[in-house]
């Protein structure tokens, strides 16, 4: 009822893109993890029915609720028997989308529109922009108003291929560049991005602007309102994004755009995450060994391992990598970097988190890193890291976990008075 009041509010609000149902309350299950629970049991030979039938009262419920003339029964029969013959992950996952996004078009009355039939993936699994952006234009083209379900798409043999969770932002934003839309409004359940975690800073601010590379950053760095890869098609297409707050209308929320002016405040937001390494290399003359940097890399490439950040001296070098790429893998690497560079000495370090203060205002503000060594001195904090992107846009410094939320919410304060 909310979304359509939402919907018929503005009729510009042409096209529609629906998730699936969430949790009612804090103790509730997902509409798409009972999917999965459906999927696992058919895989196990156990009987997936009692949960299959679940989900088809959740359903059955919103029928009831909003008094619809829908009938999914054939829908569910469907589902059930693909369950007992080759049950598929992907397929199982998008059916919350898909049932949701048929009740809200009959709520509507407008028509549902499958995105199997338009969001188009390569048969490697990748997904393919321009294929898909032909479809939708041919399938919307004398579609004035319609509801689509996010999250998935087809292979090119027909089966069904999701994004990654959350993938419904994506949908949106590939629906709003084939529609040639002028604004995509991402509805969430918070008013916009905030320029840290709540849940360490208390009521931090709402970032009323924030550029795609801002954006990029903080994503990266753990900020997820939303799905990161939601942004490419909108930023080739140059549509602004409006996060906004569904049980919230009336609020601005946070504007997405490809460029903005620096307003007053020095920095857009600060986002950080736990659970890295880091990898040391002394040497002395390594600045005049040529290939020495890409000799250590190599390493990293051979194991199959993303390194994060590259800090360096004249005599130093350091890798700092996820905890989690070198489960297995460390003494291998260590000794393939021995074996490489024959290093004076090399080290190992854990327990390290990052944060990123990221800010387009930072460029031409002078003392910016200076209010961000002052807040973690005098909380009491080593810095075990700095990284500056040569577009000014970010500062990465590397702490202790046990300082992370502390570190954060000095670096937050010192900024904002």
């Amino acid at each position: 009822e909310k979304v359509a009041a939402i919907i018929r509010e503005n009729p510009a609000r042409r096209y529609v893109v629906a998730s699936a149902p969430g949790k009612r309350c804090s103790d509730d299950t997902k509409v798409t993890d009972l999917l999965y629970r459906c999927y696992d049991a058919a895989c196990a030979g156990e009987d997936f029915l009692p949960t299959l039938t679940q989900i088809r009262q959740r359903f059955e419920d919103i029928i009831a609720q909003l008094h619809l003339q829908a009938d999914l029964a054939a829908d569910f029969d469907a589902i059930a028997a693909h369950l007992r013959t080759a049950p598929q992950r992907d397929y199982m996952a998008s059916r919350g989308e898909y049932l949701n996004s048929k009740l809200l078009a009959a709520y509507l009355g407008v028509p549902f529109v499958d995105a199997a039939q338009m969001v188009l993936f390569h048969a490697d699994g990748s997904f393919d922009a321009e294929a898909t952006n032909t479809a939708i234009g041919h399938a919307l083209v004398n579609v004035e108003r319609a509801v689509i379900p996010g999250f998935y798409g087809s292979m090119p043999n027909g089966t069904v291929k999701t994004f990654s969770r959350d993938g419904s932002d994506v949908t949106g934003s590939i629906i709003s560049r084939a529609a040639g839309a002028d604004l995509y409004e991402n509805w969430k359940d918070v008013s916009g991005f905030q320029m840290a975690d709540p849940r360490i800073v208390d009521n931090p601010r709402t970032i009323s602007v924030i550029t795609y590379r801002e954006l990029r950053e903080l994503s990266y760095m753990g900020a997820s309102v939303l799905h990161e890869d939601a942004i490419f098609p909108v930023r080739f297409a140059g549509i602004p994004i409006n996060i906004k707050n569904t049980n919230d209308p009336s609020a601005p929320g946070t504007m997405i755009v490809a460029e903005a002016d620096s307003d007053d405040c020095v920095i857009t937001g600060i986002a950080g995450k736990k659970g890295f390494c880091s990898i040391s290399i002394e040497k002395d003359m390594m600045n005049q060994e040529v290939g020495f940097g890409r000799r250590v890399l190599e390493v990293f490439e051979d194991e199959n391992i993303c390194f994060e950040h590259l800090p360096s001296g004249i005599d130093t070098m350091t890798i700092v990598v996820a905890k989690s790429e070198l489960d297995g893998k460390l003494d291998r690497v260590l000794d393939s970097i021995c074996k490489m560079v024959v290093p004076d000495s090399i080290s190992f370090d854990e327990n390290l988190a990052l944060i990123a203060v990221v800010g387009r205002g930072m460029i031409k503000a002078a003392g910016s890193a200076a209010k961000i060594f002052n807040a973690c001195a005098n909380a009491g904090i080593n810095i075990r890291m700095i990284d500056q992107g040569s577009s000014e846009l970010n500062i990465i410094i590397g702490v202790d976990e046990k300082d992370f939320e502390c570190a954060l919410r000095a670096i937050y304060n010192e900024f904002i008075k």
